[in-house]
């Protein structure tokens, strides 16, 4: 990996990572077309630069990461069924991604119940995360595990989830930016441990790639977090489930027809 792919890639992620979209479905997408071989510090640099992103949502939201305690204890509780799906499916999700096929099947069938939701949830109205209980918590976590194939969008799944308990679109998209916080450290916490645990290491081109990387996903995820909420406020989620499709759809039958992804 070059600087000029980290950047792409992270500029992939900063913009995905908050859109109903599959961040980590766009990077694949990314590196196949780039002719990046899925090579263990390709999959770790994938999964750390989420962090970088995530991390824009607390400097976005800092007042609100400090209101209560029990805004923690709601986001434990949304936390704990992707930790837990997380650890016993880690080899399996390891092996999903480097399936881009799966990811074009999850992107088509996601973009198809993007058309419905929101008429789905029209008449929602919670719209304080107050009102979120422990038991609703623990439900929208349930919908994040649906993220765990790559492809069918942690954003998506944990927002849907929200609506499925009542919040509006937008509660539940800035609630699915926090419970993002404590997964995606999680989560690369885990990819580091596994990737030392493999006996491999990073040198000193990696680290800067990776902190190059994280960088430029938290400035790109800054830009794009309000863009996201004014655009879902105004437009729904069906622009986005036509997008899904539509990029689904054509990476389906490149597949079909046999026709490679990379341009290199």
């Amino acid at each position: 990996m070059n600087y000029l792919q980290a950047f792409i890639i992270a500029v992939i992620e900063g913009l995905t990572e908050f859109l109903p979209i599959s961040s980590t479905g766009h990077m694949m997408i990314g590196t196949a077309i780039l002719g990046m071989q899925a090579t263990p510090f390709v999959k770790l640099f994938t999964v750390a630069i989420q962090l970088g992103a995530i991390l824009s949502v607390v400097v976005l939201y800092f007042k609100r990461f400090f209101k209560s305690i029990d805004f923690y204890i709601k986001l434990l509780v949304a936390f704990i069924p992707a930790a837990i799906a997380g650890l016993l499916l880690g080899d399996y999700i390891d092996m999903a991604l480097e399936n881009l096929m799966g990811v074009a099947m999850a992107l088509f069938i996601g973009g198809i119940v993007l058309l419905f939701v929101d008429k789905w949830f029209k008449n929602n109205s919670l719209d304080d995360e107050k009102e979120i209980t422990l038991p609703k918590a623990f439900k929208i976590g349930l919908f994040q595990c649906i993220a765990l194939w790559p492809g069918m969008s942690r954003s998506a799944s944990t927002i849907i989830g929200g609506m499925t308990q009542g919040l509006t679109r937008q509660t539940a998209a800035e609630f699915s930016f926090f419970l993002a916080v404590p997964t995606m450290f999680a989560a690369t916490a885990k990819k580091l441990l596994d990737f030392y645990k493999d006996g491999l290491t990073l040198n000193s081109q990696e680290i800067s790639l990776l902190a190059f990387g994280n960088v430029v996903a938290f400035v790109v995820a800054l830009l794009a977090i309000k863009s996201f909420i004014g655009f879902l406020n105004k437009h729904g989620f069906r622009g986005f489930g036509w997008y899904r499709i539509i990029v689904g759809g054509v990476l389906i039958v490149l597949f079909l027809l046999k026709i490679p992804v990379a341009i290199v």
